[in-house]
């Protein structure tokens, strides 16, 4: 290959970096933030499409271009024990923060209205809804994050340039849609929201180096799945 295609091919996945960086929070925005007053419908629909681009993006990206890096070993045993050890001290230290810190606090007293108001938006305000969106949020769409922010965006940019940098980028990358999403309920720039965003970037940054240390999505799978419970377990005390 000559010098001139590795240039080419080195713009070609710096911009499909930069799109894959970006395209979440601009999903975000629309069904979170642009059609907050609409119907739940019209919220769910642009949640779905959105989710179906994001999502399906990098398996056609990587198999047109890059074959090599599909594949699947058996999760070792240790990397399914480290994940839930983990999972479990972020768990508990989210809930234990909750509990005895921040509702104590007031911290959330503002907050609660805007999150019972989205709840009912997008129509899981029932405690039966609300636990299926729990457990699918958890379960599956968990991994589908650790698919496209770890292996892939991560991935690509490990290819690209130094750990620190890939971990730093890739993590700022998680963490701005969620943005977003925390902005709307504790308000821009506010103390908990920035306290908030900078735990989703430290989350995406442990994952990153899970996943660089062992080469297998399932520990940060797990570990992101039971951080993504204590967020459902703390929405359900706050509006339920």
């Amino acid at each position: 290959m000559t010098t001139t295609n590795v240039s080419l091919n080195r713009r070609r996945d710096g911009s499909i970096l930069l799109f894959a960086l970006v395209f979440p929070t601009l999903v975000t925005v629309v069904y979170f933030i642009l059609l907050a007053g609409y119907p739940a419908a019209f919220q769910q629909a642009a949640y779905a499409v959105g989710k179906f681009i994001q999502f399906l993006f990098p398996a056609v990206w990587i198999a047109r271009y890059q074959p090599a890096l599909i594949g699947w070993r058996r999760p070792r045993r240790t990397e399914m024990l480290h994940g839930a050890g983990l999972g479990l001290a972020l768990l508990a230290s989210a809930l234990a923060l909750y509990h005895f810190g921040l509702k104590p606090a007031g911290v959330f007293v503002n907050a609660i209205g805007a999150v019972r108001h989205k709840v009912e938006g997008i129509g899981v305000a029932s405690a039966p809804r609300y636990a299926a969106l729990a457990v699918f949020y958890s379960l599956v769409h968990s991994l589908l994050e650790e698919y496209y922010w770890r292996w892939f965006v991560f991935g690509q940019l490990r290819r690209l340039t130094s750990l620190p940098r890939a971990i730093a980028g890739s993590s700022l990358g998680f963490m701005a849609h969620h943005v977003c999403i925390v902005s709307v309920f504790f308000g821009w720039f506010s103390p908990a929201s920035i306290l908030l965003s900078l735990a989703v970037a430290a989350g995406g940054a442990i994952w990153a180096w899970f996943y660089e240390r062992t080469g297998s999505l399932v520990g940060p799978w797990i570990s992101h799945a039971l951080v993504d419970a204590a967020i459902f377990i703390v929405g359900y005390d706050l509006v339920m």
